[in-house]
């Protein structure tokens, strides 16, 4: 992994200094006095798991483990550093400061908690929110608590206006570790493979601002041990998200039965989403962040989509919170002159052009949520559920049948006029064993998921009813590579003239975060500072 970001294209580099640089800042140095822990320390569910794996540090307590950041409501001004354990831990705290004045800054850490409903273990997560950071602006941080040994980040502050940045997406990741089996012998229950690591690694060669987790992010609601599943999620991911904010979309199976009254009490501990107003039972479960002139919202589609795909079904948990959430949001967001861009970050998907055995599009979806983004002008919608990647022409409106067809306007491949109809990416090949590439139709076709049958104890859910139709909206799929990650690199252009978003996906295509470029396209659309 390179220590510095990697260029953008053009040869521009990107912002920001070298991870090593700052962390080996004299200032920095000195303020830490003591060494840095940096070994991680997967958390299990009970004590008397394999010794290797549970690490307290050298000074007694427990590690700081999975530490990750996230973005506030406005990425320029506000970031949230967060880091677990299962024990008691006492002044939880982040230490902070720029690379020139070190680590004067102190702000102490909120400790979220949930039971693990499996094994009746409870999960602390604790999140320092540093409030008042200046824009486009680097700074190093160490989180630490009573008894733990400090463990160390930086952070890039978001831009304010219209500047250039790079942000990545990718969903469905799951984790590369082995568990024990009931046999004895190790595999993974949670569909994991080696290539989730090598996920992790290409995201930081590209350096983005941060990365959008398009949902299922670590299966635990698959597995034996669902605390050691997220542990190990974080422990993978640390190595970038300790760096750059990684704001998840929660999907169908972070669901998990037990945990919280709509099954996403682990997820809602772990991250420390904007705040959007919403109750404590549906907190942080959609939420949205401006960085520079881009407006990204999340959402949680199993709110609307009809499939049975979590531990239990909540379809219209929220009895239209969000719905109503996502009207007023949008509608704030074109009204703002300051942000030409919106993005939609969310799990299951209005498009696929997959055969069983992917889920398909979801009807659900493009009832509820298709005519905000046509009424608001959505520029970009990036998805995961089906494990591959596909690109959707420009697309606004329907056909009035059942299954609610997109319409593409205009079929040009590599230039697209944002301002004619919304891009939806299926970027769903984080790194799971169950890559779906293999199953796209031979012609453009998508199976639409119209609605569940009466629950089937056999299946231990409601069964999908599918109904087939064409895809015309359909632009390009990826039948090669199952895994890869897209990236994007905001051009704010010139006052009163034309800004655009370059997008380019990478397939994997080695160890070590080794990628191929595979699919390029340009949105284009005037500033909203351009006379009309």
């Amino acid at each position: 992994m390179a220590d510095d970001p990697a260029p953008h294209h053009g040869g521009a580099p990107a912002p920001g200094i070298s991870r090593r640089r700052l962390l080996t800042t004299s200032a920095v140095s000195a303020a830490l006095g003591a060494g840095v822990g940096g070994g991680a320390a997967l958390v299990w569910s009970h004590r008397g798991a394999p010794a290797f794996w549970y690490q307290p540090s050298r000074t007694g307590g427990p590690p700081v483990t999975g530490l990750h950041l996230q973005f506030g409501r406005q990425a320029g001004s506000e970031v949230v550093v967060s880091w677990h354990t299962v024990d008691a831990i006492r002044n939880p705290r982040v230490m902070y400061g720029t690379p020139a004045s070190g680590l004067g800054r102190t702000v102490a850490a909120e400790t979220r908690t949930y039971r693990d409903a499996k094994s009746n273990t409870e999960v602390r997560v604790n999140h320092a929110r540093l409030t008042g950071l200046t824009p486009d602006t680097d700074y190093v941080y160490a989180a630490v608590h009573d008894g733990a040994e400090p463990e160390m980040g930086t952070i890039r502050t978001a831009p304010i206006g219209r500047k250039p940045f790079r942000f990545t997406s990718f969903g469905d990741q799951s984790t590369p570790t082995l568990a024990r089996m009931p046999d004895g012998g190790y595999g993974t229950d949670n569909i994991g493979s080696p290539a989730s690591a090598d996920t992790t690694l290409a995201i930081e060669r590209m350096a983005p601002l941060f990365n959008l987790i398009n949902g299922d992010l670590c299966y635990a609601n698959l597995a034996r041990d669902r605390i050691r599943t997220w542990s190990a999620w974080f422990e993978n991911n640390t190595r970038s998200a300790r760096y750059r904010p990684w704001m998840p979309a929660a999907g169908n199976h972070e669901n998990e039965l037990g945990n919280g009254p709509i099954g996403y009490g682990a997820y809602q501990a772990y991250f420390a989403v904007p705040d959007s107003g919403s109750s404590p039972e549906t907190r942080g479960l959609w939420y949205s962040f401006t960085a520079g002139s881009v407006r990204v919202i999340s959402l949680n589609n199993d709110d609307v989509a009809f499939q049975d795909g979590g531990n239990f079904y909540v379809h219209g948990y929220s009895g239209g919170e969000q719905k109503r959430w996502l009207a007023a949001e949008l509608a704030g967001a074109r009204r703002d002159p300051e942000v030409d861009w919106i993005v939609v970050c969310m799990h299951q998907t209005a498009i696929s052009t997959a055969d069983k055995p992917a889920n398909g599009a979801d009807l659900g979806i493009r009832e509820e949520w298709l005519p905000l983004f046509d009424e608001y002008q959505v520029d970009l919608v990036v998805c995961g559920h089906e494990h591959h990647y596909e690109r959707s022409h420009p697309v606004r409106g329907t056909l009035q049948t059942d299954t609610r067809t997109p319409i593409p306007v205009d079929t040009r491949g590599d230039v697209v006029d944002a301002t004619t109809g919304t891009v939806h990416l299926v970027i769903g090949g984080g790194g799971t064993s169950a890559p779906t590439n293999a199953f796209l139709f031979p012609e453009p076709r998508c199976r639409v998921l119209t609605g569940v049958g009466a629950f089937d104890p056999g299946l231990g859910r409601k069964p999908p009813i599918y109904v087939v139709e064409d895809a015309p909206w359909s632009a390009f799929r990826d039948r090669d590579n199952p895994y890869g990650f897209s990236a994007f690199d905001v051009d704010p252009g010139s006052p009163g003239g034309n800004t655009s978003i370059e997008a380019t996906h990478y397939a994997l295509s080695g160890p070590f975060g080794a990628v191929t470029e595979v699919d390029r396209f340009t949105l284009t659309k005037p500033r909203r500072d351009k006379p009309a």
